[in-house]
């Protein structure tokens, strides 16, 4: 997708003056400062908003939602910009509302592992602030992502396969409605049998219906011990093999995550790593009593072994986790280092695990096929891998072989009966793979739910629902 020709509502000059009269430097027309809210940290297609609004309360959200919901004027919520499927472009113009500034903690309360945080609030921060309850945050999608924009695109990452992912820790939101009315869903108990589950329906919304301002957020006591642990094989299939033995025996391991031989290759250069070959590797962390950790390392070691597994290492210490880790953090930019100059996008496919071998085997073969530099990074603990596929943008061709492969992974995928994305959401790259993974009548249900809580179309228009109809 290149950059769009941006048609403004008509009546954004007349919204930008009225935001200026409220907010004052509060609201951004620099350009610099638009076209930092205008893409994220995917595809690097540029759709500028008209206007920046910086939020610092609820109500501020509430009062530039009313008067665009009047005026018809587009509103995209902006967090930390670290979404990848072109979420943050404003390809209708209108106003980016930055909640980077929402930043509080409001509550922590230990006794029930939950806390109540702003939508800004980045889940290193809230981490920080829980350090000295013996709880922490346990979602680590790679990215220092705010909460909130985590919650918006239901966001997952590498503890996903122990602790679930955000529609499982999230118990209640904030939402300020396109109207600008502000309602709380959910609350602080566990489980509820109360009404429609409007909480679940914000979660992977995308700011499509609504902006999540507020969320109450389930934590976890800190595991009596810690351990990672890194093995390699000889061959791909080798590693998914092995990290698919591991669920199939029930290892309660919080993360595994695979990196093929050129992710690897990437990583070294990039992160300057020491010890590791240039092969594929599991990355593993277990979380849990002395005893356990201990049974879970040897249950693990003896069937990457049987896969030819070797190089199994440990680290239990805060630094020497952190350390291995670092290939897999850093992930992103060494890839994007395999090709300086050149742009990417992240494919984002899930799968059941008994097919990921095979998901992971084709797309691979395909990349090959295509000439694609295209990395692999897997959470294959839940069967979700991501291909980062490099590409030339002032090469057509090469643009189309990647596009080309992107949309074969979204449907082998699907398939295999797996997810087109199984984390970072539609945005604006797949809205063809949701119309195949889910049919016609399950769209024209999303689409009958974005009409009745956005009638005039205003937020985030253009994402995550595909065929909306036009502002107005």
């Amino acid at each position: 997708m290149n950059a769009p020709t941006i048609i403004e509502a008509p009546n954004t000059a007349a919204v930008i003056a009225a935001l200026q009269a409220r907010f004052g430097d509060r609201l951004s027309t620099s350009p610099a400062i638009r076209e930092a809210h205008g893409r994220g940290e995917g595809l690097r297609d540029l759709a500028a908003p008209s206007a920046v609004v910086f939020a610092e309360t609820t109500e501020d959200v509430a009062a530039v939602l009313a008067l665009c919901h009047e005026a018809r004027v587009p509103v995209i919520p902006f967090g930390t910009g670290t979404s990848l499927e072109g979420q943050l472009q404003a390809l209708g113009g209108g106003i980016s509302l930055d909640l980077g500034r929402m930043d509080k903690v409001l509550a922590i309360n230990a006794p029930d592992m939950d806390c109540r945080v702003q939508a800004g609030v980045t889940r290193e921060a809230l981490n920080h602030a829980i350090r000295d309850q013996g709880l922490f945050f346990p979602l680590d999608p790679g990215a220092n992502a705010s909460l909130g924009g985590m919650a918006a695109t239901r966001a997952s990452g590498t503890n996903a396969v122990r602790y679930g992912t955000m529609r499982e820790v999230t118990l209640g939101l904030t939402v300020v409605t396109p109207q600008g009315r502000i309602i709380r869903t959910g609350g602080r108990a566990r489980k509820s049998s109360a009404g429609y589950d409007l909480t679940r329906l914000y979660i992977g919304s995308e700011g499509t219906l609504g902006v999540i301002t507020e969320l109450q957020l389930r934590l976890f006591g800190v595991p009596e011990v810690i351990s990672a642990a890194r093995v390699q094989f000889p061959d791909l299939a080798s590693a998914v093999q092995t990290g698919m033995a591991v669920m199939a025996c029930g290892i309660a391991v919080a993360r595994i995550e695979l990196l093929d031989a050129l992710q690897m290759q990437a990583c070294i250069a990039w992160s300057r790593l020491e010890g590791f070959a240039v092969a594929p590797t599991l990355f593993l962390e277990f979380h849990g009593s002395e005893a356990a950790v201990a049974e879970q390392i040897a249950m693990v070691e003896a069937l990457a072994g049987e896969q030819g597994g070797s190089a199994f290492a440990f680290a239990t210490t805060t630094e020497a986790r952190s350390a291995m880790w670092r290939a897999r953090h850093e992930a992103y930019h060494a890839a994007r280092g395999l090709a300086p100059g050149k742009d990417s996008f992240t494919t984002d496919a899930c799968v059941p695990i008994s097919r990921l071998a095979d998901c992971i085997a084709e797309s691979h073969a395909e990349a090959q096929a295509l000439g694609l530099v295209a990395p692999i990074v897997g959470h294959v603990g839940d069967g979700n891998f991501h291909m980062l596929v490099l590409f030339d943008p002032a090469d057509p061709d090469e643009r189309a072989r990647a596009d080309k492969l992107a949309a074969s992974v979204s449907e082998r995928a699907i398939r295999m009966g797996g997810t087109c994305t199984g984390e970072h959401g539609i945005g604006v790259h797949k809205l063809d793979a949701l119309l195949l993974e889910h049919g016609a009548e399950a769209v024209a249900v999303m689409q009958a739910i974005k009409a009745a809580l956005d009638p005039h179309g205003i937020m985030n228009p253009g994402k995550t629902v595909p065929s909306l109809p036009p502002l107005g």
